[in-house]
């Protein structure tokens, strides 16, 4: 009688359940098997796709406008792509035509929402919308009043600085594509600025990151941001001095 093939498991194939990391990829002699050397070429791909994608202006008007809010766009001194990419700097500066547009526009409000293409404008076009169908009920539950939405290209974080001083905004929420990785390439990341206004540094702000349909979905985001909105305005301030005590709160 025959004995039953041996069957090689892998301890961590398990754990494939619960990420979308590479891991248990398994293995052809010293590499790795040729499906799963594809499969990482074809995200690198993703990833080099999503840094050059563009902002959808058209769609996200289109999925936007039932707020009845204004919907500007403005662009940064960064002139290109290439340009946006090598120099960091010029993305986070505020090109003057975008601001006088801005300016006509200004009125004491107290949050104003910048949806910005960042490293991966792709994420920002599957996400922002509904991201903020989900926080404006918030909001409005509130009364808190919204500025027009921007919709700001070749932008790094820190444009919503000027953005939001320039529409004289107490607070400032940007939804921004992150840096694509290896296992997503639609991450949005929401940066959250008490009083913002020119010169402000990273610890300035709050971050949530990862949200996207298979990370941190809509609705828990909204909340998140949501929580963090109400303790700036209760503690006149974000950043390092602002802790996310959500979590701990529920417990």
């Amino acid at each position: 009688m025959e004995k039953p093939a041996v069957q090689n498991t892998d301890l961590w194939e398990s754990l494939q359940e619960l990420t979308a990391a590479r891991i248990a990829l398994g293995r052809a002699g010293s590499s790795i098997p040729i499906k799963q050397s594809l499969q990482l070429k074809l995200a690198h791909a993703h990833a080099r796709d999503a840094i050059y994608s563009e902002l959808d202006v058209d769609g996200l008007i289109e999925g936007l406008q039932h707020h009845d809010l204004p919907i500007l766009k403005v662009h940064s001194n960064a002139e290109s792509r290439e340009q946006y990419l090598q120099r960091p700097d010029m993305g986070r500066q505020l090109h003057e035509a975008s601001a006088q547009t801005l300016y006509v526009h200004a009125a004491p409000c107290d949050i104003c929402i910048i949806v910005a293409d960042g490293l991966s404008a792709h994420a920002v076009n599957t996400n922002a919308v509904p991201l903020i169908n989900a926080l404006m009920p918030l909001f409005k539950g509130m009364n808190y009043t919204v500025s027009p939405i921007i919709l700001a290209e070749q932008s790094r974080v820190a444009l919503a600085d000027p953005v939001a001083h320039a529409l004289q905004a107490r607070l400032s929420i940007i939804l921004i594509g992150e840096r694509p990785g290896l296992s997503s390439a639609d991450s949005v990341g929401a940066y959250l600025t008490y009083n913002p206004k020119p010169g402000l540094t990273d610890e300035s702000r709050n971050c949530v990151s990862n949200i996207r349909s298979q990370g941190l979905v809509f609705d828990k985001a909204a909340q998140k941001i949501f929580y963090l909105v109400q303790e700036a305005f209760k503690r006149k301030l974000s950043g390092v001095a602002l802790k996310d005590n959500m979590g701990l709160l529920e417990e």
